[in-house]
């Protein structure tokens, strides 16, 4: 077979490059697909396993960093140009009558990432989803209720500052229909930048403090009470944790504030009216963050492995795959970008 080549100036150009779609690479399309896909599922030195043994093909894992670089840093270019095009000046809403009726749901967090020459940096991490509910026993009374769930999570990941992520934050919300939901929530722990972009972006939303966290706090209120009596201490905790759920937050700022300990009570009052917990599960909100804690973990389990350092782009870059793999598009940014 001939193959056609036509020698330029310090490089070879073979026609049938391009009817076979490879471009300064051995590698073909979707070869290149596959190898940056499962480098957002594990390291690279462990890619290159995966394709020796399952693949019976030798790739080195350098080859797969290539690649990943390459097609991460497309796929990356394509978000950024998606996020000019719905910033909220861009984006009109239709009239509230036009609101659809699935429920959703909003949550975010951050986790710290190792990058060279920096230390470790904050990651913001968001997910919107659908709002379902199922029956579940409930937590108290061991009757069965209508619990919500979160289906169909969508995954951004940022690392940067609050006004980046909410701007990648907000074009995700507008593509899976968020700001045009009849009812939503957003649900997440105490962090202040948080509960900024909640109320920037998302202004018509239930704001709910994570139930795990809310929890966390009042037994921490519970051992600056009680540092030295255990028994005491749990049984307060106890007490108290039925009055968290209840919404009766002054039970618990009124017994810290006459021991003399207003700051512990801060926290409580700061976020009364995102305690609401019964009132929020009676009427099908989620009341715990697990969506985006979970994903979270997942985000660091590829980006956190012993002793891994990222330089900022390619961290950046292994944040767009990794969130593109998490929230099942992969395939379908692949083609976009």
């Amino acid at each position: 077979m001939l193959i056609m080549c036509v020698v330029l100036v310090g490089q070879a150009f073979f026609p049938l490059d391009e009817q076979w779609n490879v471009h300064q690479t051995i590698y073909s399309e979707g070869v290149a697909q596959q190898m940056v896909w499962l480098s957002g599922l594990l390291p690279y030195e462990q890619c290159e396993w995966v394709f020796e043994r399952i693949g019976e093909r030798l790739i080195p894992a350098s080859s797969i960093w290539r690649q990943s670089q390459s097609h991460a840093e497309r796929m990356r270019a394509h978000l950024e140009h998606q996020q000019t095009q719905v910033t909220v000046e861009r984006v009109k809403l239709p009239a509230a009558c036009h609101d659809h009726a699935q429920q959703k749901g909003v949550s975010m967090d951050g986790g710290m990432v190792n990058i060279r020459e920096e230390g470790w940096k904050e990651m913001k991490v968001g997910t919107v989803f659908d709002v379902v509910l199922r029956l579940e026993r409930e937590l108290y009374t061991d009757e069965l209720v209508e619990v919500a769930h979160a289906e169909k999570m969508q995954y951004v990941a940022v690392l940067g500052g609050v006004d980046q992520f909410a701007s990648a934050f907000w074009a995700c919300a507008v593509e899976h229909n968020i700001p045009t939901a009849r009812e939503c929530s957003v649900t997440a722990d105490g962090a202040t930048w948080i509960w900024n972009i909640a109320a920037d972006y998302f202004p018509e939303s239930q704001q709910i403090v994570d139930w795990y966290h809310a929890t966390q706090h009042l037994a921490q209120a519970a051992l600056t009470l009680y540092p030295d009596d255990e028994k005491q201490r749990q049984r307060w905790y106890k007490q108290r944790q039925t009055d968290l759920f209840q919404g009766s937050i002054h039970t618990i700022t009124t017994r810290l504030e006459q021991a003399g300990f207003p700051e512990r009570a801060l926290y409580f009052h700061t976020h009364q009216r995102r305690m609401q917990y019964q009132a929020f599960r009676d009427q099908g909100y989620p009341i715990g963050s697990g969506t985006v804690e979970s994903g979270v973990k997942q985000f660091k389990s590829r980006l956190t492995g012993a002793g891994m350092r990222w330089s900022r782009p390619a961290a950046e870059r292994m944040l767009v795959l990794r969130a593109a793999i998490l929230s099942g598009r992969f395939d379908e940014l692949w083609a976009a970008a």
